[in-house]
């Protein structure tokens, strides 16, 4: 008998899952999803992507602004659901949905549980440096992102992975390890693994001070930092004339970096003709800047405009 599946998801994260799920030999009866928000500068009412992706395919929606109200859960009952997947949907599911499917509810979740446990794992994996994350589905109960595991899938950090890229490898990895393992688990061949507490680390959701760089840090970490904050909050500093955002960040080469080694940290300086930043522990190329009120550029358009930041200390409020 074919299944039935009611899918929970937000973000572009989510959309591989779904079409996955759309694509599927199961009846897919329904996706629950966040409200339609404001967005961009004219704060257009804008849809989620995968309401979007579900109204193509003619799947009905549900957008309830609280799925712990009566109304909501009787609503997602009538459904019938056998399983609920869900995927980044932004609200916390209460025992009376979890226990609502004879399946229960699959999370997709973008660590390598128990590692990297709350709403911004894919951040925290690459500030920490980790060689290494993934997906793994998991079994929802009413802690956070602490029920059992039912599949896991690893993939490499790469130097040059940001938060959008390596999201978008692990929304389609995830997405692969969905439709490999939902027969299993419709058949009754996959126990759960409990998660190892003593393992477990929490990324908790990002606020925007955290993009505010330290220049005292090791340019190992701010370079990190750079790319784990893109696309939110993003990287900021000071210069003389205000804040400049930080879009991209390479590691310099040992010559700057000795170059570097008398400077304060913050301190720009000219390196064959391209601008770097002393830090704690070397230095970093500004690749690619945007100074208030400016278009990205890169960093030797941003000296060139702003000549003053020559021998400059970023970070520093302007007099």
């Amino acid at each position: 008998m074919t299944k039935n599946i009611v899918f929970m998801g937000t973000p572009d994260f989510a959309v591989p899952a779904l079409k996955t799920l759309i694509a599927g030999d199961y009846n897919l009866a329904a996706v629950v999803t966040q409200p339609d928000r404001p967005s961009g500068r004219g704060k257009t009412l804008t849809p989620p992507p995968v309401k979007v992706v579900a109204r193509q395919a003619g799947v009905p929606v549900l957008q309830p602004p609280r799925l712990r109200k009566k109304e909501a859960v009787a609503q997602l009952a009538a459904f019938n659901p056998d399983l609920i997947v869900v995927a980044a949907f932004g609200q916390i599911l209460r025992p009376n949905v979890l226990n609502l499917p004879p399946f229960g509810c699959i999370n997709i979740h973008a660590s390598l549980l128990p590692r990297w446990r709350g709403a911004a794992p894919v951040a925290a994996a690459i500030l920490a440096g980790d060689a290494e994350t993934g997906v793994t589905l998991m079994q929802m109960d009413p802690g956070l992102d602490t029920g059992p595991m039912i599949a896991k899938r690893a993939t490499p950090i790469l130097p040059t992975h940001t938060t959008a890229s390596l999201t978008k490898e692990l929304a389609h990895l995830g997405a692969d390890l969905l439709a490999e393992t939902l027969p299993a688990w419709f058949a009754g061949d996959i126990e759960p693994e409990i998660q190892d507490e003593s393992q477990a680390t929490l990324a908790p959701r990002l606020q925007k001070e955290a993009g505010r760089i330290d220049w005292q840090q090791p340019a190992i970490e701010i370079e990190r930092q750079v790319r784990a904050y893109w696309p939110w909050p993003g990287t900021f500093t000071t210069g003389p004339r205000g804040p400049i955002k930080i879009l991209a960040v390479e590691p310099a080469p040992p010559e700057a970096g000795a170059l570097a080694e008398p400077l304060a940290p913050g301190t720009v300086f000219k390196f064959r003709k391209l601008p770097f930043v002393a830090t704690g522990n070397g230095a970093l190329l500004l690749a690619q800047v945007q100074p208030a009120g400016k278009k990205a550029m890169d960093g030797r358009s941003l000296l060139n405009g702003q000549p003053e930041l020559w021998n400059a200390v970023l970070g520093q409020e302007p007099e």
